[in-house]
Parts: structure tokens; sequence; C-alpha cells
């Protein structure tokens, strides 16, 4: 197991506790003999690099980096590790700021060492309850380590779970080569867009940076937040989960301030972008090279809206990831949208700086963004 440092342990979140406890608790992937596991892991490296193609040809996107960015196919516990390293890399500058809330002495020291290790184990926690989930992952923020290797100069690398590729394509009852190369052509997209755009990387991780520095809750009540996620496993939030009150917000909103409400509305338009541009371009080529996308598409936009169990359903709601959903479709609209009213080249502006980003009231309107940055109407105004 990959040591990420002892000084953390120390702090706020013990991130070795937080890998092990995931590790421990991660849930068994689907049974698989050992040839069929390494067809899998071969097939999936074959789609990611035929996607490559495919994503350029149809965004007319193109970059020199991508070569650079690492594909990986991992287990579930090494979507953990790989996530572990990302958190500690880019909450640093919170959490040493809320370790020094704590204060000098040895009560702060002996506090922070207990609540280091019982934040682990929650994290750890949530951790293992989405490693089953996800399918796959651009990691943008992703340090290297010595069995992750990452793009340099802080660049990204690119994960497929197989385990999960392969649960999803058995649940949903679809030809699996199909699947595979749609997942890809997804995850793809996203490697793109962020090798193709040089200042995506940097303007994310600034805005998010400009989100944690204006927060300024007591340790103690960030600590609880993650505790009532990590309650939500046990079955602590199942009932009474409604869109009024702290039951239906997020961790991400029960901590914002004012100023962190601007930010984060400019994040939700963003990634509603990158996750709508994604799902655009996967269907997009899809025809031409996934025979039964149609079906693949239908079956998984169901398992989408109707979710898992209503525990499954607290849990994404607290940590944020109906909002995700939110994002896929609206994002997806936008772009269809723009491509419409000005083709593909036309929507490429997007790209140009972060001022030709849409803002969160542009993704519900695409006409205005239009307007604005290709000066279509009268209506044009500043980026805000």
């Amino acid at each position: 197991m990959t040591s990420f440092g002892g000084a953390a342990s120390a702090g706020m979140v013990d991130w070795n506790l937080a890998v092990a406890t995931a590790t421990r608790l991660v849930r068994p992937g689907p049974e698989v003999s050992r040839d069929e596991a390494r067809a899998v892991v071969s097939e999936l490296r074959r789609h990611a690099k035929a996607s490559e193609e495919h994503v350029r040809a149809y965004t007319r996107m193109a970059s020199d980096d991508m070569h650079d960015t690492p594909v990986l196919v991992v287990d579930r516990p090494g979507w953990v590790k790989a996530n572990v390293a990302g958190f500690r890399e880019l909450l640093k500058p919170l959490l040493d700021k809320m370790q020094e809330r704590r204060g000098p002495g040895a009560g702060g020291a002996v506090l922070g060492a207990v609540g280091g290790k019982v934040t682990g184990v929650e994290l750890g926690m949530l951790l293992s309850f989405l490693s089953s989930r996800v399918l796959g992952q651009y990691e943008t923020f992703a340090p290297a380590t010595s069995d992750l290797p990452a793009a340099p100069n802080g660049g990204g690398r690119l994960l497929l779970v197989a385990p999960n590729i392969v649960h999803v394509e058995r649940e949903l009852d679809v030809d699996p080569h199909d699947f595979r190369l749609w997942v890809c052509l997804h995850e793809e997209t996203h490697r793109t867009q962020f090798t193709a755009v040089p200042w995506l990387r940097d303007h994310l991780e600034g805005e998010i940076q400009s989100f944690l520095e204006e927060t300024e809750v007591d340790p103690s009540t960030f600590l609880e937040r993650i505790r009532e996620a990590a309650q939500s496993l046990a079955g602590g939030r199942t009932e009474g989960d409604d869109e009024e009150g702290d039951g239906g917000r997020s961790l991400v909103e029960l901590v914002q301030s004012p100023a962190q409400r601007e930010v984060l509305a400019r994040l939700t338009a963003v990634m509603s972008l990158l996750e709508g541009h994604a799902d655009y371009v996967m269907d997009g080529v899809g025809p031409d090279v996934v025979p039964t996308v149609g079906e693949i598409r239908e079956k998984f936009q169901q398992r989408r809206q109707k979710g898992a169990s209503r525990l499954d359903t607290a849990l994404r709601k607290l940590l944020g990831l109906d909002a995700k959903l939110r994002q896929y479709r609206d994002g997806e609209r936008f772009v269809r949208a723009v491509v419409d009213q000005v083709g593909m080249d036309g929507f490429n502006r997007v790209w140009t700086s972060p001022n030709t980003l849409p803002t969160k009231a542009e993704i519900a309107k695409p006409a205005d963004w239009v307007a604005r940055v290709h000066n279509k109407t009268d209506g044009a105004h500043d980026a805000s």
C-alpha cells in the first residue's frame, strides 16, 4: 500500500488510515476468471487508445500533451488510493488552516491525532461506498505516486475502474464490448478537454482554492459533516430526507459562505459544461463506432434516474452527487443547443479563455452564451 506521509497522520485527516479503511470495506467486484480479467484490462486499454482519435475527430480538439497523460486500468482499491492522493493535494491548504485553529499545545496535538484517525476512518467509509460506483475518472489534480503515475508538471491521469464497468454491463445486460468503448469515449473526452485546453486545469484549481480559502467553518463542524455522511452508510439518514432543511442539502452546501456561493456557481457551470460535453461527444461518436449505442444509452439513463436504495439516494444527496446527475443533463442540453446554432467550431469558442466559459445562467439559456460570445444579438453582455 502506498504511504502518503507520516506528517499527515497527525493532522486533520489520517490519510493512510482512510486508504486502509476503504480497502478493507470495499465491496468485492464481480466474479471473473483470471483470463477474463486480463482480457477486460487489455480491451479497455485498446478502447481508450481508439477513443483518442474518435474524440479528436468529432470535437476538432487536439493536443500534443495527450500522450503524456497515462491511462490506468484500476480495481476499486486502486481507485481509492488514487483519489486519496488527489484529495490530500487539493485539500492541504484548507486542512492546514483548520489545523492552526486547533491551537498549539499537547491537548491540541492529542485532539488532532484522535480526530485525524476518526476522520480517516469515516472518509475511508465514504470512499469505499463510492469506489463501487465510478466507471471512469479523469483525475485533474493527480500527484504521481510510486504505483500510480501521472502526467508531468502536475498533469492528470485517466482511470478506468474495470470491476465497476463489468458490473454495470452485466446489470444492464448490454453488449460488453460496445459498453466498454462507450465508457471510454466519455472519459477520453475529459482527457481531451484538459490536454487540449492548457489553461483549464489551472483555472479550475484556482476556483476550487478560492472556494476553500473562503471556508470559515469550525473544524468540529467540518468533521461533523463528514460524520453525517459516514453515518448514512449505517442507515442514519434513510428517513425524512427531503428538499427542506439540512436533510436536503449537500455536504458542500452546508459549509458555504455567501462568497463561496459565487465561486460555487461558477464551478457548477464549468462542471456542467465538462460533463455535458462528454455525454454529447459520447453519444455523437457512438452511432458510428458503437452499434448498440441506442440500447446502452436508454438502459443507462434508466439506471441513472432510478438510482438505488433510499439509503443510496440519501447519501448521494448529502455528498452532492444528485447535483452531478443534473450537470450531465443540463450541460448536455447546453452543448447540443449551441452546436445546433453555431456548429462545432462555434461551440469550441467556449475553450478560448475563462471569459468565454458559460455562466450558470447561460447553461440554462444557451442562446445568451451565443449572444455574448458570438455577438449574435444586441443582448451581448460581459461574463460575470
